[in-house]
């Protein structure tokens, strides 16, 4: 099954270029493929079967025209799983649009578009953590990225009684180390739905490995009166 570690790189040299002769064509049959690889049409047929199983690539029965009463073609073309294995230029999109929107409307306006993301957020999450103890907030909200997220953590000093939630494989990485105001959503969000106020003490950006986010227990906030704010802005 396709999931986020699927890449070009551990799928076979023929998988792969099967897959490119499909981008390039939109859909195909197998045996064009076949005929473009110069191959079986048996080991084709194979390979669709194995890229089929792996979600990289959707088939449906088509009837072309002149073909008569015979069975319908069947035609191939990539899921959006197969999609995004090819170059994708997201993370320069994302990064000259905040810079335009901040460039033509000001940064208020860059101001008011990431709050409406914190304020998403936690409309999102406030749901799933009501009547829970901090420690049940934390644990739910190591999958505020990813469903059962294996790189986020919560660590607990039971000598100083500090809490971290500790994030090693950030989904925004390339566009938050160009522009890390979009960080200041996540502090935003944590600190609204923890009801403390939350402080980074590591980051991706200044080549930590990883970003902690500190829970401090000695500043409680009103969660429902606080207002989205900038990292820099906040008290740490």
């Amino acid at each position: 099954m396709a999931d986020a570690t699927t890449s070009l790189a551990n799928i076979s040299d023929v998988q792969q270029q099967i897959l490119a002769y499909i981008k390039q064509q939109g859909e195909s049959t197998t045996v064009a493929i076949a005929k473009h690889l110069n191959v079986t049409y048996e080991a084709v047929r194979q390979q669709l079967r194995q890229l089929e199983s792996g979600q990289l690539v959707l088939s449906h029965k088509q009837r072309d025209e002149n073909q008569g009463k015979g069975r319908p073609t069947q035609y191939y073309t990539l899921s959006a799983a197969a999609e995004h294995l090819f170059p994708k230029a997201y993370d320069e999109l994302a990064v000259e649009l905040i810079d335009r929107l901040a460039a033509t409307l000001g940064p208020e306006a860059l101001r008011e578009v990431l709050a409406s993301f914190a304020d998403a957020n936690v409309r999102e999450w406030e749901p799933h953590l009501q009547n829970k103890s901090l420690a049940e907030r934390l644990e739910a909200l190591k999958s505020i990225y990813f469903e059962d997220d294996a790189f986020m953590q919560v660590a607990i000093d039971s000598a100083s009684d500090d809490i971290r939630l500790i994030e090693r494989n950030c989904p925004f990485l390339n566009v938050a180390s160009r522009r890390p105001a979009l960080c200041s959503v996540t502090v935003s969000t944590l600190s609204r739905l923890l009801g403390y106020r939350v402080v980074r003490e590591k980051r991706f950006q200044d080549g930590d490995g990883r970003c902690v986010f500190r829970v401090c227990l000695d500043k409680p906030i009103d969660a429902e009166a606080a207002v989205f704010a900038f990292e820099d802005e906040m008290d740490g």
